[in-house]
């Protein structure tokens, strides 16, 4: 069901300052088997679209807002973690799942709009914005996801996913991101939206 997603993926432009996750190598093929359980378990018709993946969490996982320890935590069935993983936990990976322990019904599912991990030039374990360019080349990406799952509402997390969103031609509310001091306004705002789902 999810090979053209993943094809698409790998045709995303890999410049020298991102790392493609889901490649042909062990670590690649880790993250793919886990992001495929994943997005094959029962959800909400909503996706909440990230920015692009973080080096402690998806980057470790494969799977948005995880890291290792909700991994170890066994907030998702399944899951396989490399023998040496390069990081331990990831701040908004425990505000993600600390929220959805609270959501009431199936799950909502998350994405970045850009899907390799975007990093300081010469050092990968560090996060950068993405470009235009690779915003861009990762929207169809995201489009092949919405229409695979039969997602029918699209939620920005955080207002710079919601300008990269606008770019690729998806137009999208935004939350607070649960980064950077922004954890309980994510959780009121995602609960919030969490109650008029129910209340439809």
């Amino acid at each position: 069901m999810f090979d053209r997603f993943f094809d698409l993926i790998r045709a995303v432009p890999e410049p020298a300052d991102a790392e493609l996750l889901y490649g042909d190598d062990e670590l690649g093929r880790l993250r793919e088997r886990n992001l495929r359980r994943y997005l094959e378990l029962p959800h909400a018709p909503v996706l909440l679209l990230g920015e692009a993946p973080g080096w402690r969490g998806m980057t470790v996982t494969g799977v948005p807002f995880t890291s290792v320890r909700e991994v170890e935590a066994g907030v998702l069935p399944g899951l396989e973690l490399p023998a040496d993983p390069q990081a331990p936990w990831e701040a908004s990976s425990r505000v993600f799942w600390q929220t959805m322990a609270q959501w009431q019904g199936p799950l909502p599912l998350s994405w970045p709009v850009y899907p390799h991990h975007p990093f300081v030039a010469g050092k990968p374990q560090t996060n950068r914005t993405p470009r235009s360019s690779e915003v861009r080349a990762g929207g169809p990406v995201a489009l092949e996801l919405i229409e695979a799952l039969g997602i029918e509402a699209v939620v920005a997390v955080g207002r710079k996913a919601q300008g990269a969103l606008a770019e690729a031609g998806i137009e999208a509310p935004a939350i607070r991101h649960p980064a950077q001091g922004g954890a309980r306004m994510f959780t009121d705002q995602l609960l919030s939206l969490n109650r008029a789902m129910l209340e439809s």
